[in-house]
């Protein structure tokens, strides 16, 4: 029955857990573009039918009216799923790129539940925001939560030595010494280490 195959892989994307992906479903998604391209072939040929019985195809109501009707209808709903079932698989894969981060390659098992054109999104996507940070001199991808200033007081709790390069200075890492520190240079020893608590 028309209108099932569509209806079926909006359904098929919302049973899985939020956030996570099932393999994209080509076979499906195929079968309702098939069902797409029936429906425009047959609404064409309704409104030609119209045409060459010399009908206006917007006012006149008569049964291939109604017809031409179910057919834009059934085209539009159909479109409208393969739209939201590609927009939610890209709105995961682009929280991919925060999440594994951006300098990482996706884990195998998530690649193959993409197909080709999102592979290609995420690599396009991480991409672009490397760029972004680059250009900026900024790294977006170290703290998901915006802090109110881009400095913060740190204290050292191992001695990780002297000499420490950061991004405006070098650094003496002495055991319970207290530093002003940007938040993108502290936050590297704080992940890697835990040595140094703010």
């Amino acid at each position: 029955m028309h209108g099932r195959k569509a209806y079926q892989l909006v359904k098929d994307f919302a049973s899985g857990e939020k956030g996570h992906l099932k393999s994209f479903n080509n076979e499906l998604f195929d079968r309702v573009i098939e069902e797409c391209n029936e429906h425009h072939n047959a609404l064409q040929s309704l409104i030609r039918k119209m045409q060459e019985e010399g009908l206006e195809v917007q006012t006149a109501k008569n049964a291939d009216h109604y017809g031409a009707l179910i057919h834009h209808l059934s085209l539009i709903r159909n479109k409208r799923c393969l739209m939201a079932y590609v927009y939610n698989r890209a709105e995961i894969v682009r929280e991919l790129a925060w999440n594994v981060g951006l300098l990482h390659e996706l884990p195998h098992e998530i690649q193959e539940k993409l197909n080709e054109t999102e592979e290609q999104y995420f690599k396009d996507h991480s991409k672009s925001l490397k760029l972004y940070m680059s250009q900026m001199n900024l790294d977006v991808n170290v703290d998901m939560v915006p802090p109110k200033d881009p400095y913060i007081k740190v204290r050292v709790l191992e001695d990780l030595g002297s000499g420490i390069i950061l991004s405006d200075k070098t650094a003496n890492f002495a055991r319970h010494s207290m530093h002003f520190l940007k938040r993108t240079d502290a936050e590297q020893y704080i992940s890697r280490d835990k040595d140094v608590s703010y």
